[in-house]
């Protein structure tokens, strides 16, 4: 996992709490907006892991087959 990645896990982390907790305290519905872009980033995140995690297997395996022909 990236730095960049590991950021952007604590963004959502932090946008979702502080619009929950203000959402709680306040009750103001404007909150809503933080938790809607902490889901967004969080998917954001989720799909950035996968392609990640998708290009770290493709680099291992090489592009065209070798040729074992004598």
């Amino acid at each position: 996992m990236s730095g960049a990645l590991k950021a952007a896990w604590g963004l959502t982390a932090f946008v979702l709490l502080a619009g929950a907790v203000g959402w709680i305290v306040t009750g103001r519905a404007v909150f809503v907006v933080f938790l809607l872009l902490g889901l967004f980033t969080a998917v954001g995140a989720w799909l950035t892991g996968r392609a990640e995690a998708r290009s770290s297997t493709r680099a291992d395996t090489p592009a065209t087959p070798k040729d074992t022909t004598p």
